[in-house]
């Protein structure tokens, strides 16, 4: 399977979304400061995640969630528990 992600910083309360084939692994990394596009914000935690059969799928979904739309429906998705933890 290959993952989509949504990552809240603790930090700086901040989003970021990625894609990966090994979601505890790449969350671990994320926390560890291994990710050089993360490592200043950690540590993290998983807001959100979509599985994908086929890596084109999970990379294409990325691009969209990474887009104004696409984080106007993670915001709607989400705003049941968003409203509950600030």
């Amino acid at each position: 399977m290959h993952y989509t992600y949504v990552l809240r910083s603790k930090v700086d309360g901040k989003w970021y979304t990625g894609c990966t084939n090994d979601l505890r692994k790449r969350l671990r990394q994320h926390n560890g400061g291994q990710m050089v596009a993360t490592a200043k914000r950690h540590p993290f935690e998983l807001m959100y995640y979509e599985a994908c059969r086929e890596q084109s799928d999970a990379y294409t979904r990325e691009k969209y969630l990474k887009t104004g739309m696409g984080k106007r429906y993670i915001k709607n998705r989400l705003k049941r528990f968003l409203s509950l933890t600030g």
